[in-house]
């Protein structure tokens, strides 16, 4: 009998989920980064007169969307009871044990210098508070629409395998060019929407962004399913 070797794997193999981890973190981290930078560009040039409110009235927007519109439970929690818990746990962590929402309570056992802190930067550093967690909850609604994705995705992938075997079947020409092409827009499609939803500096109907991504991410695995090799 002939037994079966096993392909080794290589360390490159090894640190790929690694990476790849370290790649989600690296977007979450640049999209909370330029969420915090717009919101405190607008409020230094657009939206003065409304300072650290601005960033407020948008976490309550999405939070209503949330609470209105994700109400299957998982786990016996609905989405927005599974939100609210996260964002107790990061303001406590955050704003409460570093003592920071205390300070902001307390302008008048300020010194000279922390009271002009306070006075020219108090709207930025309230604004911290509410992007933080308008970003929590925004990521929230990103888990729960995820599913949106595989579903274009799979569509996306049967009616291409479908284009192929009619190429296949017809002589059809293969353009390689067109396949690459196809499979580099896949993942920054996906990547993209993910930091243009989640640093947007004002509150908007998550579906006008997701929905339209979904279907280019869809459209993005057709075309690859649809342009591979004939013949593997």
């Amino acid at each position: 009998m002939s037994t079966q070797s096993k392909t080794p794997l290589t360390a490159k193999d090894k640190k790929r989920p690694i990476h790849r981890i370290s790649a989600l973190f690296a977007t979450l981290a640049i999209s909370l980064f330029f969420s915090l930078v717009f919101e405190w560009l607008g409020i230094a040039f657009f939206w003065n007169d409304e300072g650290h409110r601005h960033s407020q009235q948008m976490m309550i927007s999405e939070m209503l969307w949330l609470s209105e519109n994700l109400t299957l439970p998982i786990f016996h929690h609905t989405p927005t009871e599974l939100a609210q818990s996260v964002i107790q746990f990061v303001h406590y962590w955050l704003f409460e044990f570093t003592g920071l929402s205390q300070w902001l309570s307390n302008p008048q056992s300020m010194g000279k210098w922390e009271y002009w802190v306070y006075h020219n930067a108090r709207a930025y550093i309230e604004s911290v508070i509410y992007v933080v967690v308008t970003f929590i909850i925004r990521l929230f609604i990103i888990v729960f629409t995820s599913p949106l994705f595989l579903l274009t995705a799979l569509a996306g992938l049967t009616e291409g395998l479908m284009l192929r075997d009619l190429r296949k079947f017809g002589a059809g020409r293969e353009s390689s060019f067109l396949y690459h092409k196809a499979r580099r827009w896949i993942i920054p499609i996906m990547v993209g929407t993910w930091i243009i939803y989640l640093s947007i500096p004002f509150s908007i109907y998550p579906i006008l962004i997701i929905a339209p991504a979904a279907t280019l991410f869809g459209l993005s695995i057709c075309i690859t399913a649809a342009s591979f090799k004939k013949y593997l």
